[in-house]
């Protein structure tokens, strides 16, 4: 008889991908533990980890196992057919999934609108944070990010990290929003500032920036309402 496979369950429990995974999130698990994970074991001499992180090798990196065929996953030494179709399925299922969140994506219509997808996030908040929307090219929102936390000013808002954000999503225009603690809406000389920065960024770069949103408790703020885009 031949050596039997290693599995998942040979390898210490620290390093085991799905307990990883259950303990810290799929977040912390690196592209060959979650590759790992679907292939759900190793050949005899490797781990499933190790098989993934050559699967990923073979091809080029995450972004090309997309393009991978059957025939080219299988002529990976320890991916048979199975885990061929493993991969393929949990391929599909990732494109699956982005299409259907591009397609029930919001579409930003108004500032209202805007404040909406944003309010109950910040409104109860101690601190300040500085929250990008980005937005394809019919206005929907395609991504959010906190850019920073803490008060704001030029310095910790800064219009290369934002579009370096927007750049990296393919976003066609942006929309920022923050809050004020205080329940305060009305916007400071730093608010403004920070908006006139970034909007004449988005202008070279081609991203516009629609707008930008001041969150309070009760209320919100545009600065595209109040003339300063």
């Amino acid at each position: 008889m031949g050596e039997q496979p290693l599995v998942l369950r040979q390898i210490p429990k620290e390093e085991r991908p799905r307990e990883r995974l259950l303990h810290y999130g799929a977040e912390a698990l690196s592209n060959s533990e979650l590759l790992a994970i679907l292939l759900r074991t190793g050949t005899a001499n490797e781990s499933a980890v190790k098989l993934a992180g050559k699967v990923l090798a073979a091809c080029g990196g995450l972004r090309h196992l997309t393009d991978m065929t059957v025939e080219q996953l299988t002529a990976i030494k320890g991916i048979g057919l199975a885990k061929a179709l493993q991969l393929k399925a949990g391929i599909e299922l990732g494109r699956r999934l982005s299409r259907s969140r591009l397609e029930d994506a919001p579409a930003v219509r108004s500032p209202r609108e805007a404040a909406e997808l944003v309010q109950d996030e910040l409104r109860y908040l101690t601190k300040e944070h500085f929250i990008v929307l980005f937005l394809n090219t019919k206005n929907r929102v395609i991504g959010k990010e906190t850019m920073s936390i803490g008060s704001l000013n030029a310095s910790i808002v800064h219009p290369r990290e934002v579009f370096r954000a927007a750049i990296r999503r393919n976003s066609a225009s942006i929309i920022c929003a923050h809050n004020h603690p205080s329940g305060d809406p009305t916007p400071s000389p730093e608010d403004i500032e920070v908006t006139r920065r970034l909007s004449e960024a988005g202008k070279l770069i081609g991203i516009e920036l629609l707008d930008h949103l001041i969150i309070a408790d009760q209320a919100h703020v545009s600065l595209k309402e109040l003339g300063y885009l």
